[in-house]
């Protein structure tokens, strides 16, 4: 069977909680976690199917782990790996920079050859703007525990549900 890596990186344990719920969702066997404060580039290589995990942080930045680890992305080729985001942010509070972390990892993810899966919906939503939304979309799952909180659960099984036929699971 096909194993899904989900690289992530959690401040406050939001984003942690989620990643074990998509976790959870696909079955405990199918995903690896990998904390991105423990990892090396190498970590990346075992896998054709990622899961890319950020909360935005401060006004439109990378989670500081995510921060440090970026740079060192230059190192790695995403070539023919299908690549899925999704972040945790708050959509009232940081309405002109919702979920640009997801946004700027999967700019330059895609600019080092990854392919750009599990797009999802702005519906729902209520931002000015983002870094994560092209052609209308976001990136990935857009997660707001700070707003939406009773929403998460039925947006990760969704979201899940999704990305098994897109990364043929």
């Amino acid at each position: 069977m096909t194993k899904v890596g989900i690289f992530y990186g959690s401040t406050t344990g939001k984003t942690e909680m989620v990643v074990e719920s998509i976790q959870k969702e696909f079955g405990q066997d199918v995903v690896d976690l990998h904390n991105i404060a423990d990892v090396d580039e190498s970590d990346f290589e075992e896998y054709t199917n990622l899961i890319v995990a950020c909360p935005t942080w401060n006004i439109g930045e990378l989670q500081s782990d995510w921060d440090g680890f970026f740079p060192d992305l230059d190192s790695i080729d995403f070539s023919g790996k299908k690549v899925a985001y999704f972040g945790t942010g708050d959509q009232i509070g940081y309405a002109d920079n919702f979920q640009d972390a997801m946004g700027i990892l999967e700019e330059k993810i895609a600019e080092l050859g990854g392919t750009t899966v599990g797009y999802w919906s702005t519906d729902g939503y209520d931002f000015n703007e983002s870094k994560a939304v092209k052609d209308g979309k976001f990136v990935g799952l857009a997660i707001d525990e700070d707003n939406q909180s009773d929403l998460t659960d039925e947006r990760v099984k969704a979201w899940v549900a999704q990305l098994k036929k897109e990364f043929g699971i």
